[in-house]
């Protein structure tokens, strides 16, 4: 609290009036010093309201603050651990002891079942009923990727930095521009390089008329490479999106891995925490208007006097 005229922190004046009233200055005429005294007193409360406003301000500004870092820690909280709001995936992400094969990294903290982990590995399955080789047989190697791209899609939490909300029959959201480990793009371009296809583009534009997807009137089969002459062109055509081709390595801790070893662990977790707190650091930036607006508004009014 800021201490002002009428505080109780003045001298207590003992002297008469008639001795206040004669009181003799050097250098002055005579003056009634209880006037002078109000006037210095006034003063004198000018001058530390002034010094006071700092203290105002710092106090408001250490308040905000407050409001925001709460704020963003609760916003990466938000997008950490997190399942996507889609047909096979579970409520939330845990245990599941009986993943199969590619997905088996996930199992001490998925958000799939093992029964989805099963229908992964299987063309044509029961989830989606879409068929890789639409063009004839695909290369195993070639395939591994599909599945494991299947694995992290429907059994990673870690990708809620990048979910973007859909109106789709089949899913509520979708992850967009994840950063892909380069190395994982550059496998998978050389792996499928000489498999076949007709599209550019498998997010749509299919012919479902036979149940599972069928190449589109007009269209031909052809190399991988020659409807994805570079790697970037593979990770960020094939799926609309879903991922973003980067200069990152492995273990940069800036990528995602498509697929790891999970005896040494999960290092998306690490990548989700960095992007999680980058996202939230950046929409507070661009948002916070309105929340300092609020913030101010709750503020004791004692700060604001």
């Amino acid at each position: 609290m800021c201490v002002g005229a009428g505080s109780g922190n003045e001298e207590t004046d003992t002297r008469t009036k008639h001795e206040r009233k004669d009181e003799w200055i050097p250098g002055r005429t005579l003056r009634r010093v209880g006037s002078e005294r109000r006037r210095a007193g006034e003063a004198l409360t000018e001058e530390m309201a002034d010094k006071a406003m700092p203290w105002k301000l710092t106090a408001l500004l250490l308040f905000l603050a407050g409001v925001v870092s709460v704020c963003r820690a609760r916003a990466r909280t938000d997008l950490l651990n997190v399942c996507m709001d889609a047909k096979h995936h579970k409520v939330e992400p845990g245990p599941e002891d009986e993943l199969h094969d590619q997905c088996v990294p996930w199992k001490k903290n998925a958000c799939c079942s093992a029964r989805v982990s099963h229908e992964l590995h299987r063309d044509k399955s029961s989830l989606y009923n879409f068929s890789w080789e639409h063009c004839g047989r695909m290369e195993p190697a070639c395939k591994r990727h599909f599945i494991q791209n299947n694995c992290l899609y429907e059994c990673s939490p870690n990708l809620g930095p990048w979910f973007q909300e859909v109106n789709q029959k089949w899913r509520k959201e979708r992850f967009l521009n994840v950063p892909l480990c380069k190395e994982d793009c550059l496998d998978w371009w050389e792996d499928c390089r000489t498999s076949y296809t007709c599209k550019s583009s498998w997010h749509k534009g299919w012919n479902w008329s036979s149940g599972s997807n069928q190449c589109p009137t007009g269209t031909t089969c052809d190399t991988f490479e020659s409807f994805f002459p570079t790697p970037a062109a593979l990770c960020e055509g094939i799926w609309n999106h879903d991922y973003k081709f980067t200069n990152y390595s492995r273990g940069s801790g800036r990528c995602i891995q498509m697929w790891f070893d999970a005896a040494e662990g999960n290092p998306n977790e690490e990548v989700a925490r960095f992007y999680a707190l980058a996202l939230s650091a950046g929409t507070m930036s661009l948002g916070t208007g309105p929340l300092l607006l609020s913030a101010a508004l709750m503020l004791p009014l004692g700060l604001l006097d």
